[in-house]
């Protein structure tokens, strides 16, 4: 599909860094020269939508296959067994997307140019791609009147009604996919909704689309939008929670992160009221594909399901669980500062440590009458302390439940691979296989004997006669007497981190170079059982969301923030290592830069990696090599191969930094990594000198986020309990000293029901 490009303007740029000049801050606050009428080009004016948050994470090659391949493998995908590789409500998502942005770029590009569809089909079938040169021309107006046929002005109008609708109902299904789909399109897209708006300027889809594609100077978003569309397509759309979802992602903008919560809420409300409308129906329509499915798990497909329009699956409530969980984050980190007062005491250091050591708050003794100004100051600091630790459960609570989505499996267990290589050992020596009638024990599906963990997975189907006779039909050849793998057992990611975790995962990190489960293929196996293991879903799998990289590690954000125990932590720390390692959304996305990964990873350097993980966090997460695979043995690096690695390395991150928006702010973070790099290193050789926590690197351009310094600063400085302080809670410390000790995050968040998130309580409410 052609790139946009507007001639009139300047050049776009990447969606994720939309960085103007170096010179336009003071440009535009400093020229007041009216002696020319022309705009001033020295702010790069851009469609709103291109500011959006996450754009990053839905870039991939389904930008670019065709609208049947992208169909086809979108079906294909959803009949696939679980774990489903792709999220099937957010690939079919991306089916309807391209779907309608395309045919909406159609009907935008021929009410432009005034050419009829025959014209229009031939110019587009002239060049390469989905649209190709010739759309391209026509997109900017170059071309495309091979045709005596003329629209009339009402023609065109209608058109791009159409092509407004088709857009609106393409932002309704996910505005970011969206926004990066017509940022692939023709810039025609840009102006459809403005054009329709002249004439009906209470179109209600018309002011929803102008909405993100009006023109603003970039990065002024919060001072260049007014929620008033908005509020005028909620107020005659009240039913329509996508557009709640709009308000609240621009209020996110705006700094109005209470708001944003109450739109994210009712928007929940609405959707789970339409999905109990045909909740029925399609439970019993996913249970019949998903036992269809794995029926048909080895390989031998004869038909498919391919869903109705209606029928697919909707990702509308994870989109909204997500973002409010990101919404009760911030306002967590925003009361942090507050909670935690700089200390008067010299030994202020000391006080703090006593505090993380005991367990308790030590806060002036009884006998100092406090002033009312202190009253209030410790009052003021609780209620923030309450509301860090409030709205940090509310967060953990949505991440749990987005996680609760999406599915996870460790892959098959030792017994059963390692019966099943022998097997296909015996086949390719020469070695005839019995019939499946009195087949082992290990491959028996109706026998829970041959798990290791002594628990029959839900996906588990025990075999039936249908299933038999067809491997009656089929005994004739040589592909039915091979032995067949069951499905392997899987859990939703949300599972991995309750209280007790499942049994049967593989050791972690210890094994975090091998994605197969419990064993390594011994050299000595036949190259045809590797081969087959290596096809099989027999290795650790999950399925893939664009934004499920930053919601596991926000995850982690949120239990620093309700202070769950260093070794609670380590665990879920490792649990979402694990899982990072193996998300992967290709061929359909690329990798996705994720900001809590980034905060996460300076949390644990500036914490002096108080949870004690053995390697570094890019090392835990890095990608594990496929079943099968061998590693290449590295090649001896010398000195100077590495310090110019390390410092492609930094110029690479400090490029992918949002935060680089000039030649000056490029050397300085290419500086602070390279300063980084340094300290690591010298922590690496035992050379490191002891630091205390008030020290810090990189003050000309600090790395970290806003967000990242002040859980930093909770995990140094809050007492343990947060809330508690005060004469009274010292008094009471000894009682419930053993209980402290023993409850853990589920515990203090016994009182957070999932299903409860649809009533909105005050941000400064307590919750359990």
């Amino acid at each position: 599909m052609a790139k946009k490009k507007n001639k009139s303007q300047n050049a776009a740029e990447p969606p994720d860094n939309p960085i103007p000049p170096s010179s336009s801050a003071s440009t535009s606050t400093k020229t007041k020269d009216t002696k020319t009428t022309q705009p001033s080009t020295s702010a790069l004016i851009i469609c709103r939508n291109k500011h959006w948050r996450y754009i990053s994470s839905f870039h991939g090659p389904w930008l670019q296959l065709p609208p049947e391949v992208l169909e086809s493998l979108a079906h294909n995908n959803y009949n696939l067994p679980r774990p489903r590789p792709i999220d099937p409500a957010v690939f079919f998502d991306l089916l309807k997307i391209r779907q309608l942005v395309d045919e909406a770029t159609n009907l935008a590009v021929r009410a432009a140019s005034g050419v009829t569809s025959s014209t229009l089909t031939n110019s587009l079938n002239a060049g390469n791609g989905l649209l190709g040169n010739g759309g391209a021309a026509l997109g900017l107006g170059l071309g495309g009147g091979g045709g005596n046929a003329k629209l009339s002005r009402e023609r065109k109008h209608r058109m791009r009604e159409q092509a407004t609708q088709k857009l609106s109902k393409a932002y309704h299904l996910d505005e970011i996919a969206c926004s990066v789909a017509t940022m692939q399109s023709a810039s025609t897209l840009e102006d459809v909704a403005q054009l329709v708006l002249q004439r009906n300027p209470l179109d209600a889809d018309a002011k929803y689309v102008h909405f993100f594609h009006e023109k603003i100077p970039s990065r002024q978003l919060a001072e260049c939008t007014s929620l008033q569309p908005l509020d005028e397509v909620i107020a005659e759309r009240p039913s329509e929670g996508e557009i709640l979802r709009t308000r609240a992602v621009t209020k996110i903008f705006k700094d109005d992160f209470v708001g944003a919560a109450q739109d994210l809420t009712a928007a929940l409300q609405v959707c789970r009221y339409f999905q109990s409308q045909h909740k029925a129906g399609r439970q019993q329509l996913q249970l019949a594909s998903e036992a269809f499915a794995e029926a048909q798990h080895n390989g031998r497909w004869k038909e498919e399901i391919k869903l109705d329009e209606e029928d697919h699956p909707s990702s509308l409530e994870t989109q909204l669980l997500f973002h409010r969980a990101g919404v009760y984050l911030t306002i967590a980190c925003q009361h942090v500062n507050e909670a935690l007062p700089p200390k008067t005491s010299p030994n202020g250091a000391n006080d703090v440590k006593a505090e993380r050591v005991n367990g308790i708050s030590e806060s002036q003794p009884e006998e100092v009458e406090r002033t009312p100004a202190e009253k209030e100051s410790n009052r003021i600091c609780l209620e923030a302390r309450k509301a860090v630790k409030t709205n940090a459960k509310r967060a953990l609570r949505d991440y749990v439940a987005y996680l609760s989505h999406f599915d996870y499996t460790p892959g098959l267990p030792a017994e059963i691979t390692e019966e099943f290589v022998r097997k296909v050992n015996q086949a390719a020596n020469g070695f005839k296989i019995p019939r499946p009638q009195n087949h082992s024990r290990s491959l028996d599906l109706e026998s829970n004997s041959s798990l290791s963990n002594g628990q029959l997975s839900d996906a588990l189907v025990p075999q039936n006669g249908l299933h038999s006779s067809r491997n009656r039909q089929h005994s004739g050849t040589a592909r039915s007497e091979l032995p067949s793998l069951p499905p392997p057992v899987v859990y939703q990611i949300s599972a991995l981190f309750s209280a007790t975790p499942p049994a049967d995962l593989p050791a972690y990190p210890e094994t975090a170079t091998a994605l197969t489960t419990k064993q390594q293929l011994p050299t000595t196996q036949s190259e045809a059982a590797k081969a087959i293991l290596a096809q099989t879903d027999c290795h650790e799998a999950l399925t893939y969301h664009p934004l499920l990289t930053d919601a596991l590690h926000s995850l982690l954000l949120c239990h620093c923030l309700v202070q769950t125990s260093s070794r609670e932590l380590q665990r879920h720390a490792h649990m979402v290592a694990r899982l990072a390692r193996v998300c992967d959304g290709y061929p359909i996305f690329q990798a996705a830069r994720s900001p809590s990964r980034a905060d996460w990873i300076e949390v644990v350097r500036r914490g002096d990696n108080w949870i004690q993980l053995q390697q570094s966090w890019e090392s835990l997460c890095a990608p594990a090599p496929l079943p099968g695979q061998v590693s290449p043995n590295p090649q001896k690096e010398t000195p100077a191969e590495k310090k110019e690695r390390l410092k492609q390395q930094a110029i690479m991150e400090a490029l992918e930094d949002d935060r680089v928006h000039d030649e000056a702010s490029f050397h300085a973070a290419v500086a602070a990594r390279q300063r980084r790099q340094e300290e690591e290193a010298r922590k690496a050789d035992g050379k490191e000198m002891p630091k205390r926590w008030a020290q810090e690197d990189g003050k000309e351009y600090p790395i970290s986020t806003e967000r990242a310094a002040a859980i930093v600063r909770w995990v140094r400085e809050a007492p343990i309990g947060g809330e508690a302080a005060g004469p009274r809670k010292k008094k009471r410390a000894g009682a419930k000293g053993k209980g402290k000790a023993k409850s853990s995050v589920e515990d203090s968040m016994s009182g957070l029901n999932v299903d409860d998130s649809n009533d909105f309580e005050p941000v400064e409410e307590e919750v359990d």
